[in-house]
């Protein structure tokens, strides 16, 4: 789990750096880097935020409201 949670919180912050910058600029850096807001790579990185988003989300529930980004070591 913790190599999903670590993926999912970078995509997830690269969707709030895209919107910020589309905000504040007007610049959206996922339809620059593939070229279209509706090109096949745009729309498989906005897919990828979201579905990071909701797995965030959901696992956040689950795990008690804690979400865990570092491996968990056993003290002895």
């Amino acid at each position: 789990m913790f190599v999903a949670n670590l993926i999912s919180y970078i995509l997830v912050l690269l969707g709030a750096v895209n919107w910020g910058l589309y905000g504040i600029f007007n610049f959206n850096l996922v339809s620059a880097v593939f070229r279209g807001d509706r090109s096949v790579g745009s729309i498989v990185v906005y897919v990828l935020i979201a579905l990071a988003a909701l797995w965030l989300l959901i696992y956040t529930v689950f795990a008690g409201g804690i979400l865990r980004l570092v491996g968990h070591r056993d003290r002895t």
